[in-house]
């Protein structure tokens, strides 16, 4: 998969994960009022080779297996409250490949993990939101993935290194945000509020960690990463950055395509991964 971000391409030599993505899914108002964050998904879509199928992570679905969504097609749950009208009239009539599906369950299988199949779940706000703007006619099947947040970081980076055994015409896109405090996000929901500072600090940390590699210090983050814990109370809207980071393999280039702060406390930045090459990590 060709995002135009890596120096050399894959079609010379055999590549070590699966192209995989980032995105914020931010407020369900994100879908009425996407602004730039939602201008960049659209964007990165386009640059995109129009892949096979999307593995979509949701920060909305969790359980305590990994749970593979085989549905022929998917009903858009509105799993939500408290906001427009509107949201509940949009749609996202997605299509599933139950078999595709069934090889991404048994690639997790492979890697040691449990794995279940879910033929009737439909997509969560955390999912169709993304795809929405990425792939507005929903013409790309989607093979929904559930977390398992009891986990933490180190099952979803492993559940992602169990996707990068699959093949590379497939793409995997984590949906979730970079910060997410819900109890913040009631504090400071006003006009004129100030945006804590922990939003913006703990999103270069992570860009840091990203751009040098350092996959050990990105995993132990509620650690050594400042205000870890604060940005993110509970850990199920990072989690998908662990998953996409790992699908990616060994080696692979983060690229931040986009940075912003929505709602005062909701980082939105969006990353792509590019597998390293083979040849490269020798």
């Amino acid at each position: 998969m060709d995002f135009n971000t890596a120096p050399i391409t894959a079609s010379r030599r055999t590549a070590a994960g699966l192209s995989s993505l980032f995105v914020p899914h931010g407020a369900p108002t994100f879908a009425l009022q996407p602004g730039a964050a939602g201008a960049a998904l659209t964007a990165i879509a386009a640059r995109m080779a129009r892949p096979r199928a999307v593995i979509i992570v949701s920060a909305h679905w969790g359980t305590a297996v990994p749970t593979v969504g085989a549905a022929t097609r998917f009903d858009t749950i509105h799993d939500f409250s408290g906001f427009p009208p509107a949201l509940r009239a949009l749609r996202y009539p997605a299509t599933g490949c139950p078999e595709l599906a069934r090889t991404v369950a048994a690639a997790i299988e492979s890697s040691g993990l449990p794995v279940r199949i879910n033929a009737t779940r439909g997509l969560d706000h955390g999912a169709w939101v993304p795809l929405r703007l990425m792939f507005p006619d929903a013409d790309v099947p989607v093979i929904p993935l559930s977390l398992q947040s009891a986990g933490g970081p180190d099952q979803a980076w492993r559940l992602g290194r169990a996707l990068a055994t699959l093949q590379h015409d497939l793409v995997v896109i984590g949906s979730g945000n970079l910060t997410h405090n819900l109890r913040d996000w009631h504090a400071v929901s006003h006009p004129g509020a100030d945006t804590p500072a922990y939003v913006r600090g703990f999103a270069e940390w992570v860009a840091e960690r990203l751009s040098a590699g350092d996959t050990t210090a990105l995993l132990d983050y509620r650690r050594r990463a400042p205000d870890g814990v604060q940005a993110h109370p509970s850990e199920e809207h990072l989690l998908p950055l662990f998953v996409a980071l790992g699908a990616a393999g060994d080696g692979a280039q983060a690229t931040r395509f986009h940075a912003g702060i929505d709602e005062h406390v909701l980082a939105m930045d969006a990353w792509t991964f590019t597998p390293a090459l083979q040849g490269d990590m020798q």
